[in-house]
């Protein structure tokens, strides 16, 4: 059905591309007089917002043509109808969507909101479909023209950039997934899941034992990504996934980031490696959790310590002074406002305070023990099984990056800035393995479903993952994490992280801990310090599962 549908999308390319054409000669030919001399009086070019008149009549012939099915006369109400035909075309044509009704709300400026109701048919079977969208009315730059501004989601809110709809025998079986212990996982209970169920059918729907049935799906453009079922005209048989996750630990982490928007947290299990939760709270539904590339600021310096005690630079109880400010490659680092300078701090003591200062001091190494542009590389990608892009985790992953960069860019990588880029699922990994001392690549099925191969790596010693924990103990009990990790018990542990980002007024707040044998990691956009909001996330999930 894949092949079908791609065929079929790119047939509607080729009309729009003609259709285009000729609306181009239209706009020429209208523009000179039957003889070929030039019209006597033009039509002004409007500008300014569309008005509520314009507003009304333009909404009004999208919704008359996309309801007759005429594709072509809808898109060129938009103001960009080689991108919105094919969509149109594939609701009437492999979508099988009939008897469209479309009824418009009331306006709001230029946004008009509407609901649709239809019938989607396939081989006898017919089932309902209804949905709420809206669309807004923009002025053409070129034209003057009021049109609909197209966006996928005008056709279906779900849709987006490169998504197609289709009707037909679902790509793969439909799955039961259920958590550790055998509880029914769904995305109606546990909404951060959605699109993860969505590639695990995708992935495993046939290894799972199901048979698939026929519906109305929004086929991704990724290959990777599972479709998304709207409606089930025949249900096929369901086989049973079991995933690694907990449902105590997911539903707390849904409730978690409903604090704070644009918040991400992952929850996994360091001594076997299981992720036990994945929940996004995000305007565009991205899975920042698992596929992220930010800046994780200061919860780097786990690795960033980690590095310096494996080369011998200093220890946990040894010098790393914290100065006020620090200079490397010609760039001046600073601490956090209100942080005091303490030239006699320990590594633990510039840890638990997240003193930028004392670990840009140190990049260098020292003249006995010299570091390169090349030793954080080699320490996330050696020991933490960092950065080689060979996870396998179940479903569409990053597994962070930590490149060997000279310049400044050193000294900031170390701080987690610069070019170092991580997720939640990276930190919450990172923070496993200083804790355990090994490496255990996350997962969210059993490789032995697939037999896959997990990415491996030599991990740490064990002197060096003995200090790392204890230094995050002590950064949880009276350090930067203290408050937020306040009123936890049993063997805890945190550390905290800020990231600038360049056209953000609020720097991201990061946020990574663990309790007993539950280590977790969350990201906060524009969140501010670390125990601001990324750390309150992580608390509250590290009570539930810890």
């Amino acid at each position: 059905m894949r092949n079908g549908a791609k065929a079929a999308i790119v047939g509607g390319v080729f009309a729009v591309m003609v259709g285009g054409a000729g609306y181009g000669a239209y706009n020429i030919v209208s523009a000179v007089s039957g003889d070929g001399g030039s019209v006597g009086t033009t039509a002004e070019k409007k500008t300014g917002p569309p008005s509520g008149d314009e507003v009304e009549e333009t909404s009004k012939k999208f919704f008359a043509a996309w309801k007759k099915g005429d594709a072509a006369t809808a898109a060129a109400e938009t103001n960009n109808a080689q991108a919105a035909r094919p969509l149109l075309v594939a609701y009437g044509g492999q979508a099988h969507i009939t008897k469209v009704k479309i009824t418009p709300g009331t306006p709001a400026g230029t946004t008009v909101p509407f609901s649709v109701s239809a019938t989607v048919s396939y081989e006898g079977k017919s089932k309902p479909l209804a949905y709420e969208s809206e669309l807004t009315v923009v002025r053409g730059k070129t034209t003057g023209k009021a049109l609909v501004d197209w966006q996928p989601s005008v056709v279906h809110p779900e849709l987006k950039t490169g998504d197609t709809l289709v009707t037909g025998e679902a790509a793969s079986p439909p799955i039961e997934a259920v958590d550790r212990n055998g509880v029914v996982l769904t995305k109606e209970k546990y909404p951060s899941l959605g699109p993860v169920l969505d590639s695990l059918r995708d992935k495993y729907g046939d290894k799972a034992g199901g048979t698939p049935g026929v519906e109305l799906a929004i086929r991704h453009e990724s290959e990777e990504a599972g479709d998304t079922s709207l409606v089930t005209l025949a249900k096929g048989e369901a086989g049973k996934l079991r995933t690694t996750f907990s449902a105590g630990a997911q539903a707390a982490a849904e409730k978690a980031v409903k604090q704070f928007s644009e918040s991400s947290v992952v929850a996994v299990k360091p001594s076997t490696g299981e992720v036990l939760a994945i929940a996004n709270h995000r305007e565009d539904g991205f899975n920042a959790a698992f596929e992220g590339r930010v800046a994780p600021g200061s919860t780097m310096k786990i690795i960033t310590a980690a590095m310096l005690i494996d080369n011998g630079v200093t220890s946990m109880n040894s010098p790393a002074p914290c100065p006020p400010d620090a200079v490397w490659m010609s760039q001046k680092f600073h601490n956090l406002k209100g942080m005091q300078p303490n030239e006699g701090a320990t590594l633990a003591n510039s840890f638990m305070r997240s003193c930028n200062t004392a670990f840009v001091k140190l990049v260098d190494g020292t003249d006995e023990k010299p570091l390169t542009d090349e030793s954080l590389t080699t320490e996330a990608q050696e020991r933490f099984g960092l950065g080689k892009d060979n996870w396998k985790t179940g479903i569409v992953s990053f597994d962070g990056s930590v490149p060997a960069s000279g310049g400044p860019n050193r000294a900031a990588n170390a701080i987690g800035q610069g070019e170092v880029q991580m997720n939640p699922l990276n930190m919450a990994s990172v923070t496993a393995t200083a804790i355990t001392g090994t490496f255990r690549q996350p997962f969210v099925v059993s490789p032995k479903l697939d037999s896959r191969q997990l990415a491996t790596a030599r991990g740490l010693p064990s002197n060096t993952a003995a200090q790392l924990k204890q230094m995050m103990r002590l950064t949880a009990t009276g350090g930067t994490a203290q408050q937020a990790m306040s009123g936890l018990g049993g063997d805890i542990g945190a550390k905290t992280g800020s990231a600038e980002v360049d056209g953000q007024t609020k720097s991201d707040s990061w946020f990574t801990g663990f309790r007993n044998d539950v280590a977790a990691a969350a990201m906060t956009e524009e969140g501010g310090h670390g125990g601001d909001a990324a750390g309150p996330i992580v608390a509250q999930v590290l009570r539930a599962a810890g």
